[in-house]
């Protein structure tokens, strides 16, 4: 399924952004799709967020938390009651997959399900090479003042 707007001519234009667009196109999908379980996305500051998905009757071992490049799949299957009789099942019961994109440096951190709520936390790892980082001046020679006075040192030569 394609969106209304054609990024082709930026695709074409630039290099490296294919994910990006690729994440635009399929917005739509992901918001025609399904809403079960509910979930809470909540920042706790600049760096760490947190995740919360009501999965209630779920226990830990029928839950499973995939973290793949960029995307985060918690997927939920619910194992057979065979002992019980129902006369009526109003809680959902149905297994379930939510997918999430991430942005790049986010990591899981961790993970606990308590009272019906599955809590996912997430922390921005920036490398340090990527950092800001202060650059000192210092009282050396331009590089463009050297490479002058090389060239000229070898021209006399």
């Amino acid at each position: 399924m394609r969106s209304a707007f054609d990024f082709a001519p930026y695709r074409r234009s630039t290099i490296g952004f294919d994910r990006l667009f690729d994440l635009l196109e399929n917005s739509s999908l992901a918001a025609s799709g399904e809403n079960y379980p509910p979930f809470d996305l909540i920042k706790l500051d600049e760096n760490q967020y947190r995740i919360d998905l009501a999965v209630a009757g779920f226990k830990p071992g029928e839950i499973d938390i995939t973290a793949q490049q960029n995307q985060l799949v918690v997927t939920g299957k619910k194992g057979e009651d065979g002992k019980a009789e129902f006369v009526h099942r109003g809680i959902a019961n149905r297994s379930f997959e939510r997918r999430f994109g991430l942005a790049d440096h986010i990591k899981v951190a961790s993970a606990d399900l308590q009272d019906g709520l599955l809590s996912i936390a997430l922390v921005r790892e920036i490398p340090e090479a990527m950092k800001p980082r202060k650059i000192a001046i210092g009282g050396v020679q331009p590089q463009h003042d050297a490479i002058e006075a090389k060239a000229a040192e070898t021209a006399d030569a």
